[in-house]
């Protein structure tokens, strides 16, 4: 059922996103065995566009075999060199999310979690880098499973509708679909330009942020597939104020239910929830910049709607804002380095608004400009 809106979607990660060129070299990043059919239809595309196809392709569980094979923190941290090879010598990176158990991790020490996450990590450090110096193109994408349907409470064929409707593959131009949310976004972008401040506040949130000399990025199909999102890096020490984030977190299998962070001169002093509230100050605690906002971003793709349980889709609900504790993107201008980046989510369609230098610019999850 999925083949025709397979190939479109290649088509659009390698003719649109990755803007593939001929002699690029392309790896085409599998996470799971199940993500196979879309690794070859970008294999094809990429021959078509003159791209130099490089698969990697990770097995089922790897984390968790690895887990359960060892606690040697050491060893679990070791980066993968083939991987930080590639991220080092590709020109484009297409990774694609495929997950056949969402909990496999879940129930390993916390420790060998960190140890385990560590290595994971040491590519998408070389990603960011060379983001930052704009000689790494980039693209994460998701490929419907089982997994995926059963956490979003679908079936795989409603599953597989949903996530190819949230990349605009129903429409007959995707490509010129993500343009005009390229073309929607820039004047937000463009509205933000040399602003300093944001008041974030509804009855979930009410922060403190300055924005001054940062750079609000356009998310609009290229980094990630789908999108729709504008997102910084918020000065480092200038966060104030608290947040309830109203959908549950994930990071590592580990769920954590009513996240509720208090931040002061930009550092989380207090860590609270209703459900796993020592694994969300376990990983608050992982190094010095954990505590310190990496990333705030506002959602805008309206045709998701609801929470799924899968950060790249929910992280884009329009009328939803999210932040990150932790690493930030160079290309914002943020400087918090971690080893942690943690996406949270609360909505704010119902009474939020967003204040810029005092001007109303959001609100109910709209924008007013």
């Amino acid at each position: 059922m999925f083949d025709a809106r397979v190939q479109k979607m290649a088509e659009v990660l390698i003719r649109y996103s990755t803007r593939v060129q001929p002699g690029d070299r392309v790896l085409i990043r599998g996470l799971s065995p199940a993500a196979q059919p879309l690794v070859q239809a970008l294999y094809q595309e990429t021959l078509r566009a003159g791209g130099r196809a490089y698969i990697y392709q990770h097995i089922s569980d790897e984390d968790a075999l690895a887990l359960e094979a060892t606690q040697d923190a050491a060893l679990l941290a070791e980066p993968n060199p083939m991987l930080q090879m590639m991220y080092e010598e590709c020109n484009v990176v297409i990774r694609i999310e495929a997950a056949e158990n969402l909990r496999a991790l879940s129930d390993y020490p916390a420790p060998s979690q960190q140890a385990r996450a560590t290595a994971r990590n040491a590519p998408i450090a070389i990603q960011m880098r060379r983001e930052g110096a704009n000689v790494l193109r980039r693209c994460t994408t998701l490929f419907p499973t089982q997994a995926y349907a059963q956490a979003a409470g679908m079936s795989l064929a409603q599953y597989a509708d949903f996530v190819f409707r949230a990349c605009k593959l129903h429409l007959d131009d995707p490509i010129a679909g993500w343009r005009e949310v390229q073309q929607m976004q820039a004047r937000l972008v463009e509205f933000l330009r040399g602003k300093k401040a944001l008041h974030v506040r509804g009855e979930h949130i009410d922060l403190h942020l300055s924005i001054e000399g940062r750079t609000f990025l356009n998310a609009n199909g290229t980094a990630n597939f789908p999108d729709g999102e504008i997102f910084t890096g918020p000065v480092e020490d200038s966060v104030n104020g608290w947040v309830q984030f109203t959908y549950p977190a994930y990071y590592n299998g580990n769920e954590v239910l009513g996240a509720r962070l208090t931040f002061e001169n930009g550092v989380v002093t207090q860590a609270t929830a209703e459900r796993n509230a020592d694994f969300l100050n376990r990983v608050l605690d992982t190094d010095s910049h954990a505590r310190r906002l990496g990333e705030f971003a506002m959602g805008t793709n309206q045709d998701i709607q609801h929470f799924t349980g899968s950060i790249l889709f929910d992280e884009k609900i329009g009328g939803t804002v999210h932040m990150a504790v932790g690493q930030g993107y160079p290309q914002t201008g943020s400087v918090n380095q971690s080893s942690v980046h943690w996406d949270m989510i609360c909505d704010m369609r119902q009474g939020g608004e967003i204040r810029v230098d005092g001007e109303l610019f959001y609100k109910d999850g709209q924008f007013k400009v």
